[in-house]
Parts: structure tokens; C-alpha cells; sequence
């Protein structure tokens, strides 16, 4: 299982960096194909949780696992938001938000601590249950292309060189590493601790679809963009009808 959550968590970094290659190597990419993916990015994540995540939270540590993912939306909210300051997915379309190269390193911070914990969540959930932790890559790996975007586009925004961005990319794309293989030192550790970590990556999953990616939707102009919220939804049905029907998986 550490093979498996090892390949995945590259494949979720190899999705983080071609966004950021994406980026250097075209001067302007469209919003609307950023917009598109955050928006089917949300819906997946959502309906992930509430469908996935909170009912195998419960029953791995019980009337406790409420508690340990309120502590996982809260500790992302703290670094995100509190310790390095209001960081948006979109920044890059801003102009006026982003100039300073002060701005720019607050929101590589933000992301590169938010990837962390896209691939801590990737690896608990694999090791927990394999078709839960398909089903997380995939959410993850959904919303990866458009962090890339997101700060490759920053740092060119903020006055650094192309090859300054696509490090910034690749390093966002190495936490997610870190944070899958930070998973393997529970390995030793009872089946309780690591319930615990899996309710905490459902609270971690909660915070980046409820209150990173829904509020950059909001805020489109393109009505189109919110009615894919729900195609995600349909997706993750879609999908996770799919993988039940050919993995035999009994919720």
C-alpha cells in the first residue's frame, strides 16, 4: 500500500507541476478552464465528504471523529488563513491583489501547506481503504492543475523570473510528497491512531472544498461555473458507483 500511495501522490505532483508548466510556458492561460476544473473540483469534493469521508470517520473512531475533523478544518484554516494571511485559489486574475512579491510568498506558503495535506489526506485514506483513497486521489488530483496554475501565475505576477514560477509549482508539488509519505511513520501506531488521522483528513477535505474552492466559484461572473458544482457531485456518484461495481466494495 506505501507503493500505491507513493505513485499516486507523484501522479498528484506531476498534476501540480504540469499546471505550473502550463503557465511558463504560455503568457496568459483562460480563467474560464481554471474556473471549469475548481468548479467540478468542489462538487467532487463535497459529495466526497458527505457521502465518504464522515460515515468512514465515524465508524473508524466512533462519536470522537467529529471532533478530529473540526480540528482538521481548523488547522488548515489557521495556516491558510491566519498565519500567512487571506489566500485565494484566483489571486491570479487579480491584478490589483497581487503585486507585491510579499503577497506572493504569503500565498506559496499557503498552498504549499495545503498540499501537504492533500497528500497526508491521499496516504491515510489508502492506507484506511483502498476504494476511499481512490476516490480522494481523484478529488485531489481534480483541484492539483489549477493550484499549479494558481501559483505559477502569482509569482509572474509579482515580478519574478519564469524559472523562479515553475519551482514554486514544483516545490508545492514536493509537499504533497512530503505529506504522503508523513502517513508511513503511523504505520508502527495503532489502528486508533490512525482512524484519527483519517477523520482529521475528512475535516482537511471539508475546509479546501467548503471554503477554498466554493468561494472562488461564487465569485465568477459565468453562471455556467456553479452549475458544474453539481456535475462534480454527479461525478463522484458517477465514479464511485463505477468502482464499487468493479472493486465489490460494501459500504
Amino acid at each position: 500500500m506505501a507503493l500505491t500511495a507513493l505513485l499516486y501522490g507523484l501522479i498528484a505532483a506531476a498534476a501540480e507541476v504540469l499546471g505550473g508548466s502550463l503557465v511558463v510556458l504560455r503568457s496568459r492561460w483562460p480563467q474560464k478552464v481554471q474556473e471549469y476544473l475548481l468548479a467540478l473540483s468542489s462538487g467532487f469534493l463535497l459529495a466526497l465528504v458527505f457521502l465518504e469521508l464522515i460515515p468512514a470517520g465515524i465508524q473508524a473512531v466512533g462519536t470522537a471523529a467529529p471532533l478530529y475533523m473540526l480540528l482538521g478544518y481548523a488547522v488548515l484554516h489557521f495556516f491558510e488563513h491566519t498565519l500567512v494571511g487571506h489566500l485565494h485559489f484566483g489571486e491570479e486574475v487579480h491584478h490589483d491583489a497581487m503585486v507585491s512579491r510579499a503577497a506572493s510568498i504569503s500565498t506559496f506558503s499557503g498552498l504549499f501547506v495545503h498540499a501537504f495535506f492533500d497528500g497526508f489526506s491521499i496516504s491515510v485514506a489508502l492506507h484506511y481503504d483502498f476504494y476511499v483513497g481512490v476516490l480522494v486521489f481523484f478529488a485531489v488530483l481534480l483541484h492539483k492543475v489549477p493550484e499549479g496554475l494558481t501559483i505559477a501565475s502569482v509569482m509572474l505576477i509579482a515580478q519574478h523570473q519564469r524559472r523562479t514560477a515553475f519551482f514554486a509549482s514544483a516545490a508545492i508539488g514536493v509537499a504533497t510528497m512530503l505529506g504522503v509519505v508523513s502517513v508511513f511513520f503511523l504505520q508502527g501506531v495503532s489502528g486508533t491512531t490512525v482512524g484519527i488521522a483519517f477523520a482529521f483528513s475528512a475535516g482537511l477535505t471539508t475546509y479546501v472544498g467548503a471554503s477554498d474552492l466554493v468561494p472562488e466559484i461564487n465569485r465568477s461572473r459565468n453562471r455556467v461555473i456553479p452549475v458544474l458544482v453539481f456535475g462534480g457531485m454527479a461525478l463522484f456518484y458517477a465514479g464511485s458507483m463505477l468502482l464499487e461495481s468493479v472493486m465489490g466494495h460494501a459500504h
